[in-house]
């Protein structure tokens, strides 16, 4: 199916004039165009604090474009994933008139950023294994469904959505999905990165808060076609990633061989504990994971939360999800810090 991705966008955004920065016209000379202090900030640092960063991070996006084998047109930064998925809504989705469709369980901030920007929310609830429905989302969607946003491996279940149902979804659905993969490296599915050169509609998330260990900068990506990238260019803040995240990030790439071997550890450290899990009497089930996290069904769970939150122990509860009913769910932490939620567990439920 051939998608017009121009004929989806918002037309007071197609005819958007966007603000162009001092730094899109020069980035060196004498810079006494963008009304900075020109005597400096009062904190040492290499980075010239003083100066506005780059609107575009050109030298970040081709480092990412590299390492997920796409190019610099193809990638967009900004401040989380949860900057893109807002930016998604104010470009093609119309106020009060457009729909986005989501999957629960999934994660919470695409209704959030639709109640925020006034967009009705259809959903089509995932199988008793947490996978898609494509036939029954295709069938929901209608011609104002403009963003059908999907997470693989999704949250808070942690499992891998079928690869034939995203592609599926992707080739049939009239708009804009969504692939959110935030927690991507912690599983064997490769990411789907690559397949925005097929498809025009399909837009991939990332993250820095996960794998990369730095959620503390607040960095996401968004890897997409070109019209896209650039349409999110236009809408977004002039100077959206600041110095300091984009010179971490950078430095990030420099340690890779640390990243993957805290992937690893945690990927040992998951599995340790899903075996721990099983053997509780209480604990009902475990859900398989991909992500750095495991969501597990227990016996009274939101009473086990409290007590687990007394003793200083804090997870997430799931049950207010569908299908997610007395499920907790818990982020693999330190080898100290799980023996320290599996003792607490055993002492609360025996």
């Amino acid at each position: 199916m051939s998608i017009n991705i121009e004929s989806l966008v918002r037309e007071n955004i197609r005819n958007l004039t966007p603000y162009r920065s001092a730094r899109d016209d020069f980035d060196s000379g004498t810079l006494l165009d963008a009304n900075e202090n020109s005597y400096g900030s009062p904190i040492r640092s290499s980075l010239n604090l003083h100066r506005y960063p780059s609107p575009t991070q050109d030298q970040l996006r081709d480092r990412i474009a590299e390492y997920r084998d796409v190019e610099r047109e193809n990638i967009f930064l900004g401040v989380g994933s949860d900057e893109p998925i807002d930016l998604l809504m104010r470009i093609f989705c119309n106020p009060a008139d457009d729909s986005i469709l989501i999957t629960p369980p999934t994660y919470g901030m695409y209704k959030v950023a639709a109640n925020i920007n006034n967009i009705e929310i259809k959903s089509v609830e995932l199988t008793d294994k947490f996978q898609l429905k494509p036939d029954e989302i295709i069938g929901e969607a209608d011609e104002k469904t403009k963003i059908l946003f999907l997470c693989s491996p999704n949250n808070p279940t942690g499992n891998d959505l079928k690869r034939t149902d995203i592609l599926k979804l992707v080739a049939k659905f009239k708009g804009i999905v969504v692939v959110d993969e935030a927690y991507i490296d912690f599983s064997k599915q490769e990411s789907m990165a690559p397949f925005v050169q097929q498809y025009p509609n399909l837009v991939v998330l990332q993250t820095f808060s996960k794998a990369f260990g730095l959620a503390g900068i607040r960095l996401g990506i968004a890897i997409s076609n070109p019209m896209v990238i650039d349409y999110m260019l236009r809408v977004k803040a002039p100077y959206n990633i600041n110095k300091l995240t984009a010179d971490t990030a950078l430095k990030a790439f420099d340690e890779m061989e640390l990243a993957k071997f805290n992937i690893n550890a945690i990927l040992d450290e998951r599995e340790y504990i899903a075996e721990q899990l099983s053997h509780s009497n209480a604990v009902k089930k475990v859900y398989p994971s991909n992500a750095n996290f495991i969501l597990f069904k227990i016996e009274n769970a939101k009473e086990v939360y409290r007590k687990l939150a007394d003793r200083g122990i804090i997870v997430r509860y799931r049950g207010n999800e569908p299908l997610c009913e007395d499920c907790l769910r818990v982020t693999i932490g330190m080898p100290d810090e799980n023996v320290k939620f599996l003792k607490a567990l055993k002492e609360i439920v025996g």
